[in-house]
Parts: C-alpha cells; sequence; structure tokens
C-alpha cells in the first residue's frame, strides 16, 4: 500500500477506502490478513469507480 500512494498520491480518505476495500476483498476470500493481491484488486476498483463517473 505504501508503494501505490508514494505512486498515485491519495488523499488520507482515498488512503482509508482502499484499505476497507482491501479488508472487504479478503473477507470475501476468507483471509485472515490482508496481502498485496488484495489491495492492488481495491485500488483497481477504485480506480475504475473514480473513473466511471466521468464519461
Amino acid at each position: 500500500m505504501r508503494r501505490a500512494s508514494d505512486r498515485l498520491g491519495p488523499s488520507a480518505r482515498s488512503y482509508f477506502r482502499v484499505l476497507k476495500l482491501a479488508r472487504t476483498i479478503a473477507n470475501l476470500e476468507a483471509s485472515e490478513s490482508v496481502n498485496a493481491s488484495h489491495i492492488a484488486e481495491a485500488i483497481g476498483y477504485r480506480r475504475y469507480d473514480r473513473g466511471a463517473g466521468s464519461g
């Protein structure tokens, strides 16, 4: 998450939303911990959601 944060420069609110979404994805997979793939998927969904409203 730190590398993505450095690259994308999200606000604190966006940062915590991505973490919350990653936790949800991990829960759906019955994973006890959030790993890099969950964070990557959450970032992908957030970026998709962000672009969907601008078209």
